[in-house]
């Protein structure tokens, strides 16, 4: 990505913050949960890009925000996986008893 790109972007992102704030949307919410994407993005990019490094880091430190937001529902989802597999242990008891 060369510097025109890059402000491009930049300009298209504050441009949409402006709009999204005269419009009344609470932008705190949607970039909490943007974040992470735009990091795991840009990350992906460097990475392609040559940038090890950079892309490493930036990689890194989007997953960690993403787990850090989906963690409730990673919690939720490994409940729902325990329950399911002990009521199919107990399925597997009550047929092999008969």
């Amino acid at each position: 990505m060369n510097g025109k790109s890059a402000l491009g972007v930049l300009l298209v992102v504050v441009g949409g913050i402006a709009v999204l704030n005269f419009i009344g949307v609470n932008f705190g919410a949607i970039l909490g949960f943007l974040l992470p994407f735009i990091l795991l993005g840009f990350g992906i990019l460097g990475w392609t890009n040559g940038k090890k490094w950079i892309g490493g880091i930036l990689i890194a430190i989007g997953a960690m925000i993403l787990f850090g937001k989906l963690g409730g529902i990673i919690i939720l989802l490994l409940a729902i996986g325990l329950i399911v597999a002990g009521v199919s242990l107990f399925k597997k008891n009550k047929r092999s008893v008969y």
